[in-house]
């Protein structure tokens, strides 16, 4: 259960982590797992962020409407998020196969209206321009980045927005497509790095781990992966 996931992070060095919903995909049970999250939190010495990822997939009964879907996000959903869950996150998948451009800063101004900081999910697979958008939204930051473009670091340093790299979902999926962290700390983007521990590509609590892929792959120093696991992960959860 959770409360056995925070102990391994914990064992790990892990003191805060940011915990998405995003597998309810019904109002109903997205606000179920962030109640549980809140719970945990409660339970545990861990630190845990909550966000909103009702915007991760389309669920079967929405399954070729994806229009509907994303109206149900922004009319049901985020409104019940926000009046239970207010200092929560809104994070949105936007890549291909996901949500589309429009898609995400619709989401992302609807959770920003209610009062919700914002996040995406970018530049996974391709690149759509989430990124750029999220850091001209003001988000806090951005996960993945792995074909993020120089005009998207651009951005992100602009609007201090954290670049999140996350390479244990890249040796997860079998790739070997790393974010590149050299050339973002060149053009001024406060990288940050994750676990993105998830049951579907990186099933692995083990940030030293992290750490030591990034520092392999993303080109990273050494010090420079534990700022980007310690003070620049904080920011990317607005600690």
């Amino acid at each position: 259960g959770l409360l056995a996931r925070l102990d391994a992070l914990m064992a790990h060095g892990v003191t805060t982590v940011e915990v998405k919903s995003g597998y309810g995909l019904s109002t109903d049970e997205e606000l179920r797992h962030l109640a549980l999250i809140a719970e945990a939190d409660r339970r545990h010495p861990v630190r845990i962020v909550a966000t909103f990822l009702g915007a991760h997939a389309v669920p079967d009964e929405f399954r070729g409407r994806q229009a509907a879907y994303v109206d149900h996000v922004v009319h049901d959903m985020l409104p019940a998020v926000a009046a239970a869950f207010p200092r929560a996150f809104c994070d949105v998948f936007c890549d291909e196969g996901a949500f589309t451009l429009a898609e995400t800063a619709r989401i992302l101004g609807a959770a920003a209206g209610l009062g919700l900081r914002g996040k995406v999910h970018s530049d996974e697979f391709a690149n759509l321009g989430a990124t750029t958008l999220a850091a001209e939204m003001g988000c806090t930051s951005a996960d993945h980045l792995v074909a993020a473009e120089p005009s998207d670091m651009d951005a992100m340093a602009r609007a201090g927005t954290v670049a999140v790299l996350l390479p244990g979902t890249t040796v997860g999926l079998g790739s070997r497509r790393f974010a590149d962290a050299r050339a973002m700390i060149a053009r001024g983007v406060p990288v940050a790095l994750g676990s993105d521990h998830n049951p579907g590509t990186c099933p692995s609590e083990n940030l030293p781990l992290m750490m030591a892929l990034a520092a392999r792959y993303c080109g990273l120093l050494p010090a420079e992966a534990v700022v980007a696991a310690t003070r620049n992960a904080a920011h990317a959860v607005g600690a």
